[in-house]
Formats: C-alpha cells, sequence, structure tokens
C-alpha cells in the first residue's frame, strides 16, 4: 500500500458526505451544519471512559511516587497539552514540573505552525530525553491519526526509559504496541475533511481535561466539588479561594481572608486553620500525615 493510500484510509482523512456542499451553504446553514457534527464528539469519548479511567489511576499512581505527567504531541495536539498542563498550575497549585507540555517544533510551534517538525521520529525523541522522563513518570502520546512520527519517536523512547506510556489518538493504530493504555475516541471525518483541530481536537481536550482534573482529584487536590487547592494568583482567583473557605467553614468573609492570608495562600491550610482552630504550622502538620486529603484531615480525632 503507498503512502497516499494508507493516508486517505485514516478515519480522520476521510470525506464526510454530510458536508460535501459546505461551500454552496448560505452562513447560519454552514454554521448549523459544522455545528451539528459536533454533537458526536461527547458520545465518541463517552465509548472510551473505561480506557480513561484506567490511565487515570495509572497517572495518580506514578504522580503519588514523585512522577510527572509528560504530554507530546505535534500541531493541535501539541498545543492542547500544552494548555492542560499549564492550567495545572492555578487550578491545583501543582509544580510547574509535575504537568508538562512537549510540541513538536518546540516553543515557538505554540504561536505559529510548525508541520514539518512532526514528520521526524527523532524530533519526539530527542524531547523525550530533554523531559529526561524515568520509571516514575507517564508519558501521553496525542495524535488524532495515530501516526504522527514525532510522537511515535516520544513514545517509543518513553517507554525504552521505563516511563508509563498512554496514547489518545481518533482513529485505530499501531500506538497500541507501544503504550499500556490507548484512548481511540473516534470522531469519523471532520466537517472539513482532515481539519483534526475541529471534532477530533474536540474530543482531545475532553479527555485531556479527564485526565488530568480526575487524577488531581484522586490526589486530594478537590473536597466535594470545591478546587481547595486553587492558587489565589489573581483577583479572579483569590475571590474564589475566599468563598470556598467561606463555603467549607461557614465563616464570615473577614475570617476566611484572615485565614488565608495567616496561611500564605493555602487554601486548604486557612480551612484547617478555621474548623480544628489550629495554627499555621499545626494545619500543615495534620495536612501532611493525611497525605494532603483535607476530607481526611477534617474528619481525623483530635490528638
Amino acid at each position: 500500500m503507498s503512502i497516499t493510500e494508507e493516508f486517505n484510509r485514516l478515519i480522520t482523512e476521510g470525506r464526510n458526505p454530510k458536508t460535501l456542499d459546505l461551500d454552496l451553504l448560505d452562513t447560519e446553514d454552514l454554521v448549523r451544519r459544522i455545528q451539528a457534527e459536533d454533537f458526536s464528539v461527547a458520545e465518541a469519548v463517552e465509548k472510551v471512559l473505561p480506557q480513561i479511567a484506567q490511565a487515570v489511576d495509572l497517572i495518580t499512581q506514578r504522580l503519588k511516587s514523585g512522577g510527572r505527567l509528560i504530554y507530546f504531541g505535534a500541531g493541535t495536539s501539541g498545543r492542547l497539552g500544552i494548555l492542560d498542563a499549564t492550567e495545572c498550575v492555578p487550578t491545583f497549585s501543582s509544580e510547574p514540573e509535575q504537568v508538562q507540555g512537549f510540541i513538536a517544533g518546540g516553543k515557538e510551534a505554540v504561536f505559529r505552525s510548525s508541520e514539518g517538525a512532526e514528520d521526524l521520529e527523532e524530533n519526539g525523541v530527542k524531547d523525550a530525553i530533554t523531559a529526561k522522563l524515568s520509571t516514575k513518570d507517564v508519558a501521553v502520546g496525542i495524535a488524532a491519526s495515530g501516526r504522527t512520527p514525532y510522537v511515535i519517536g516520544a513514545l517509543r523512547k518513553a517507554k525504552e526509559l521505563g516511563s508509563a506510556t498512554i496514547a489518545v489518538t481518533n482513529t485505530p493504530s499501531s500506538l497500541t504496541n507501544l503504550c499500556d493504555v490507548t484512548i481511540t475516541a473516534i470522531t469519523g471525518p471532520e466537517a472539513l475533511t482532515g481539519s483534526t483541530r475541529m471534532k477530533a481536537g474536540s474530543a482531545q481536550k475532553m479527555i485531556l481535561n479527564l485526565l488530568s482534573t480526575c487524577t488531581m482529584i484522586r490526589l486530594g487536590k478537590a473536597y466535594e466539588n470545591l478546587m481547595v487547592d486553587v492558587k489565589p494568583a489573581s483577583v479572579k482567583l483569590h475571590e474564589r479561594a475566599i468563598s470556598i473557605i467561606s463555603t467549607i467553614t461557614n465563616a464570615s468573609r473577614q475570617t476566611a481572608e484572615e485565614a488565608l492570608s495567616a496561611s500564605q495562600n493555602r487554601p486548604k491550610i486557612a480551612i484547617l486553620m478555621i474548623k480544628r482552630k489550629l495554627n499555621k504550622a499545626q494545619a500543615e502538620e495534620l495536612l501532611t500525615k493525611y497525605g494532603g486529603s483535607l476530607r481526611k484531615a477534617l474528619l481525623a480525632p483530635d490528638n
């Protein structure tokens, strides 16, 4: 089979029979036709929830042992990985090194297309080496087609270095042979043929949201459905932290603000200081004792 024949057989490169007349539609019909295709994205993700759960458990296990979650992707896939990694810091107060994203072509490719950089496996190998992957880490390769050389190179090197490996794809591929878990959300042909930043990209964003958010919840970064490890680094996030503290403790705004300040902007510590009537050092010791779990620390018996 020639490269062209193989490429054309990819689900993500197929022509969508429902959108063959896009260039003939008026604007409202055009918008409706393309948007109608998006309804299938959530269904595609739903079908791979067991694999996503398996991946979350694997990532949680590695991060609990001091490991890291490292994304590798090209183009849209790479940018989505970087976006997910970046947002873990303000949402969960994770260390910047704990979740990272690499994109084919490097930092410049985040803002300016560098499509040719994805074509060499050696580029993925180099980035895997740069990431200093080890047996503690998890490497996640993101590729709509499941055949991107950069991602294959990164995953192959990650496996060689002993890292756990996960693939996020939108078409069945040989990446299964390289990975401990393969998540294949089949979103079908795009409304605009081959434009995988659309349905495939939306599915990838959903999956990465689930991987990082569910992992962080498993690591004790949430209490009920509140992000109790939020980093109050902006006015909005500061207000969110005050609201969370007040909601859990039933304290006044003034008390919540004072506790947040005394805790050095750590909502969990502030909550324990109020609820358990502890000073900062005592709250820190209690939280550490229970592995960062606010729920366990709040329920712990008094000494």
